[in-house]
């Protein structure tokens, strides 16, 4: 039959759609991830149920629901669950970062990158923050950089950033690093073993609540950074129940020590959300969202669009179209304006058919 698929591959593909197709029912075309990302259809039944257990005043064992969400976040991105602290933003965690910096050190970081990760370090007033396009940012690492801050995938228009050679220059010149992947996690395989610190909101790729942010630590637990337990409270402790009431005598013997206390409802839900991106696999949402991507791209080019050049990307921004975004929100289909530009996100539960209605609308 014309357009069958068939192959080694066919049945994983069928897969995929089949489980996509279980979890999400969109009633827009939504292609606004790099916002928020959907809610699988498990993440609400076990938010729902734990709610109304709660309020049957039968609450369910959430902090396990935690630790199990730590443990996935941890596969996600190639290290032990020991290595991750759990929170609930990004800002609390650049925070926690700037602090361990010495007054008057160097920050290095890119051009009109996302806030959340680096109002933290201009808020200390007393770092040497330099700025620099991202093209660039890993030629400039120099002697004096203590720290290079970068979102792996820029917020506003999809740009991805050269991660490798920013790993080899801040090797290079001892230069410690914080990579910021709320807009890769759950699409753009990240190797967090290449860098000091990663931190990411999971509102977004991973398709979790609001409320939930990991931030993974060196094997020292920072140590040798100068990383301390700024914002430590009761559940830091080594033995958290012992640890209620006066200062935390000691510290969890892992990144847990840089917890925030938890958002336990929504990771009541990040574990079913981080498991469906396992079962899904990050390969196969690569290839997917940067299909749909690549073919949104070719089809605002043919309708006389230059797209912001963002290779290998699942956002394409397009200069000069986001003042339509009202417009296309009123046809039914959901995307941003970022500084002018139209910002598209593609994720798991978008087809080709959301990309083609997105260009009909534009070229109406």
């Amino acid at each position: 039959m014309d357009g069958e698929v068939t192959g080694p591959h066919s049945g994983a593909m069928e897969s995929f759609e089949n489980l996509v197709r279980t979890e999400f029912a969109p009633k827009t075309t939504y292609l606004n991830t790099a916002s928020t990302g959907l809610l699988p259809a498990r993440t609400l039944v076990a938010m729902r149920d734990a709610a109304a257990s709660a309020a049957a005043g039968q609450p369910l064992d959430m902090f396990a629901d935690v630790e199990a969400a730590r443990a996935a976040y941890a596969r996600l991105v190639g290290v032990p669950a020991t290595r991750v602290a759990i929170g609930a933003s990004v800002a609390t965690f650049s925070g926690l970062v700037a602090a361990s910096l010495p007054p008057g050190a160097e920050v290095l970081t890119a051009e009109a990158d996302f806030s959340s990760l680096v109002n933290p370090l201009h808020a200390r007033g007393d770092l040497k923050v330099r700025s620099v396009p991202l093209e660039r940012i890993a030629e400039s690492v120099g002697p004096d950089t203590a720290l290079v801050a970068v979102s792996s995938v820029q917020s506003a228009d999809g740009r991805i950033a050269d991660l490798a050679g920013l790993r080899d220059a801040a090797r290079a010149h001892g230069a410690r690093t914080l990579i910021d992947a709320s807009q890769a996690n759950g699409w753009l395989p990240t190797a967090a073993d290449d860098f000091d610190f990663v931190t990411a909101v999971g509102y977004k790729w991973v398709l979790c609540p609001r409320g939930v942010a990991f931030l993974v630590v060196p094997e020292d637990l920072g140590a040798a950074a100068g990383l301390t337990p700024l914002f430590a409270g009761w559940a830091t402790g080594e033995r958290p129940w012992d640890s209620c009431y006066g200062p935390v005598e000691e510290y969890a013997h892992s990144a847990r020590r840089f917890d925030e206390s938890p958002a336990l409802f929504s990771y009541t839900g990040a574990r079913h959300s981080l498991a469906l991106i396992e079962e899904l696999g990050v390969d196969a949402v690569h290839a997917h969202d940067t299909g749909l991507a690549d073919r949104f791209r070719a089809g605002v080019r043919s309708l006389g669009h230059e797209p912001v050049d963002a290779p290998g990307s699942a956002i394409v921004s397009v200069p000069g179209l986001g003042h339509r975004q009202g417009e296309l929100g009123g046809a039914g289909v959901q995307v941003s304006d970022r500084a002018g530009n139209l910002r598209a996100a593609f994720h798991v539960y978008n087809t080709e058919a959301d990309a083609d209605r997105l260009l009909d609308v534009l070229s109406g």
